[in-house]
């Protein structure tokens, strides 16, 4: 497939919702400061997506969506989030 329709975007946003929510009550007590930001940065990007998406920019949402996600999973990869879940995010 060669472009991001409005189909696959919704997929993406819905993956990355629950994997907000997921992260969001999983953090390491250890970690909760780190995680925080985590959490703050994919949280803006997810919001970013959202408003290029309204604007009909499907590629710059499809991006920012990614990074959303891609924050969330450096954080789970690290165990800053206590995840177990490897259908949303990369773990060990």
């Amino acid at each position: 497939m060669k472009e991001i329709t409005k189909e696959k975007l919704k997929k993406y946003f819905g993956i990355t919702q629950k994997a907000l929510e997921k992260a969001g009550k999983a953090i390491a007590k250890e970690n909760k400061k780190s995680a925080l930001i985590i959490l703050d940065m994919a949280q803006r990007y997810y919001d970013d997506a959202r408003w290029f998406e309204k604007k009909n920019d499907y590629v710059n949402a499809f991006a920012a969506i990614n990074y959303a996600h891609g924050w969330l999973d450096a954080g789970a990869r690290l165990g800053i989030f206590k995840v177990k879940d490897n259908k949303l995010f990369v773990i060990k």
